[in-house]
């Protein structure tokens, strides 16, 4: 008998989050779609989820207190967890030329919190459940949803891509923590990517210079992040572990 994968998706209730939801209960997964505030959208995505035994978990990422409670819930409602997805992000423009000190400060604050923080905080919770759940953690996956702009640089959100760098090299610094354990620790770096949030940008006077950035001349779709992420979070993807994957397009070489 064949023992059903448990995945936490943070962030799961848009875009790439939610297709990333969509793709691994579509390979059999349950699935536990987490939602920091926009909880009906959440719904919208569990209730549309193929397949049965799915949960919904919320929770700010900002707050240590609530990513303790909505592990302990995703654990509870899935009967454990063997895969997170670190996918939950904030992202705040700002332009250093043209912001006060204090905005400055709030910014650099609610990011680091959500995107840093946050994401470190998700993954001691599901390590630690995976180091003390009675199976042992052999074949746990983490996956985190990094940037592009990490290595490119974002100049008009600064803080968004300084923490999408940390959570690369945090990636990085699990893999090697935790793979003593059998636990594989690896990111994806999506480029631009064809969300409900874009729609407007991309219709917009600088859509087509947007497109141009990638020889395919267009951007990225959510699926196809999630299907890098599916990889990542598979049984074949042992030795990906410490990888930081592009998922550009090829609108950036590094």
């Amino acid at each position: 008998m064949t023992t059903r994968t448990r995945s936490l998706v943070t962030g799961s209730s848009r875009g790439i989050g939610a297709a990333i939801a969509h793709t691994l209960a579509a390979r059999g997964d349950a699935v536990a779609v987490h939602a920091g505030r926009n909880v009906e959208a959440a719904r919208e995505v569990l209730a549309a989820l193929p397949g049965e035994g799915h949960v919904l978990v919320t929770g700010d990422l900002a707050d240590p207190a609530a990513v303790a409670a909505l592990v302990a819930d995703a654990v509870a409602g899935l009967g454990g967890v063997d895969v997170l997805v670190n996918n939950a992000a904030a992202h705040d423009p700002l332009v250093i030329e043209e912001s006060t000190y204090e905005q400055w400060q709030a910014s650099w604050q609610r990011i680091l919190s959500v995107n840093v923080v946050g994401t470190a905080n998700v993954s001691w919770q599901v390590v630690r459940h995976l180091l003390d759940r009675p199976e042992g953690p052999d074949g746990g996956r983490v996956v985190t949803v990094g940037s592009r702009g990490a290595y490119r640089g974002e100049p008009q959100a600064m803080a968004y891509g300084a923490s999408k760098a940390a959570v690369h090299s945090l990636t990085q610094s699990l893999a090697l923590a935790l793979g003593g354990h059998g636990i594989a620790v690896s990111a994806v770096a999506p480029g631009f990517v064809a969300t409900d949030m874009a729609t407007s940008l991309l219709a917009g006077p600088v859509g087509d210079g947007i497109r141009a950035q990638s020889p395919f001349g267009r951007v990225g779709e959510p699926p196809e992040v999630a299907a890098a992420v599916a990889f990542l979070t598979g049984p074949d993807a042992l030795w990906c572990s410490g990888a930081v994957l592009d998922v550009n397009g090829a609108s950036y070489l590094r």
